[in-house]
């Protein structure tokens, strides 16, 4: 019955003469989104974006697809009317009434929009004639201008659209519209949640994975893969740098004080990840850290870390708790994945009796330990690294 597909947006809409720019963006994900789903052409039109399928669909495949287009407020599986005519139009939304809605007990509001200014009725015409039939063919329907249970909409443009559903989409800015970030990704529920909040906002999404080999396994590097592919979802590709830490790992737990071993290693990571960051074009981090939740996250913890970094650090969940962020990682469908029981490296080398309110300058002290070898282990580290491009898993 649907032809065609809808799309509404919302702040794209209040982006001025750059509009255009943010609307070519939302289309390019559309087409990406929809690559493997089905044949289609995407056009736009007067503020208006359609997704027109070309032959036959599996429908729920390709609304699944278009809800996870960040950009994206609204979808309406749309009939298309090709003959223009009364009598035709007429026949058409009663049949798509009488096919859409099998109980008919509802009240209803016809709005048109005549964009084609040549069409023989006014749009307060339309929505009478319209009106008048539909209560002529289905006595059981009845009119409410004020609160209707169906909004029926017909749109009369070179041809006439006709929708009065609307499929809730995922809201934000098409990525790519807000530059690029590198999320520190690790195997659990927090930074995979952050990662698709910041690509909500348009912003490209690459990341970095700390690996710690033969103390981690290969199951926990594929479960990492496998989350990044999750996001990538919604986010589009993702870059996975995967930095083998084992010598740092073990070097710092050699020279440095065992209750400090977790703030320096997050320390480093940070180092390593905005030395990547500047390399691929990112203009920031992201973590998925949020206030007390571990010892490494109190606010002089996370002073202690983002004092070696030069690039802002965006931290999306900072304020959630944990149940809030579990809810997120459902809805995204990487909850599952992520409590898998495979150890990341940052479990394998915590300390007993961590500390939480660490003093910079004694940290920086602690890390003078490792001043005469940390350099060149952190460029072999950055120079050996595995890329893998990680896309949608669906």
């Amino acid at each position: 019955m649907f032809k065609a597909f809808l799309i509404k947006y919302g702040e794209i809409g209040i982006k001025g003469k750059n509009r255009y720019l943010f609307e070519d963006a939302l289309i390019k994900q559309i087409k990406y989104a929809l690559k493997d789903a089905a044949a289609f052409d995407v056009t736009k039109q007067q503020g208006r974006i359609y997704v027109h399928m070309l032959g036959s669909y599996d429908y729920d495949e390709v609304v699944a697809a278009l809800t996870r287009v960040f950009g994206i407020v609204a979808i309406c599986p749309v009939v298309i009317c090709d003959d223009p005519s009364w009598d035709n139009l007429t026949k058409v939304v009663g049949d798509y009434i009488d096919e859409a809605y099998e109980d008919k007990h509802f009240t209803f509001k016809v709005d048109s929009r005549r964009a084609d200014k040549r069409y023989p009725k006014k749009s307060m015409e339309i929505n009478a004639d319209i009106g008048e039939y539909l209560l002529e063919r289905f006595p059981e329907m009845s009119v409410d201008v004020h609160k209707p249970d169906v909004m029926l909409n017909i749109e009369v443009r070179e041809k006439t659209y006709i929708y009065s559903k609307s499929i809730k989409g995922p809201g934000g800015m098409p990525v790519g519209t807000n530059g690029k970030a590198m999320l520190l990704l690790s195997g659990g529920i927090d930074s995979p949640v952050a990662g698709y909040m910041i690509a909500k906002r348009g912003v490209t999404i690459d990341a970095t994975y700390f690996h710690a080999p033969p103390y981690t396994s290969e199951r926990a590097k594929q479960k990492v893969v496998d989350l990044a592919r999750i996001v990538a979802r919604y986010a589009g590709p993702i870059r996975l740098n995967i930095i083998n830490f084992t010598d740092i790992q073990l070097a710092i737990y050699e020279k440095c004080p065992h209750d400090e071993l977790t703030i320096i290693m997050r320390r480093y990571m940070m180092r390593i990840a905005e030395q990547i960051a500047r390399e691929d074009g990112a203009l920031g981090l992201i973590t998925g850290e949020s206030i007390g939740q571990v010892a490494s996250q109190t606010l002089q913890s996370l002073a202690a870390t983002n004092a070696v970094c030069t690039m802002p650090v965006f931290r999306p969940v900072i304020g959630f708790d944990k149940n809030d962020i579990v809810e997120i990682s459902e809805q995204i469908g990487a909850f599952e994945t992520s409590i898998q029981p495979y150890e990341d490296c940052c479990t394998i080398f915590v300390a007993k009796h961590p500390v939480t309110k660490p003093n910079i300058r004694v940290i920086e002290r602690s890390e003078h330990h490792l001043a005469d070898i940390i350099d060149g282990m952190m460029e072999e580290a950055v120079r050996d690294r595995e890329v893998i491009l990680c896309e949608s898993d669906i």
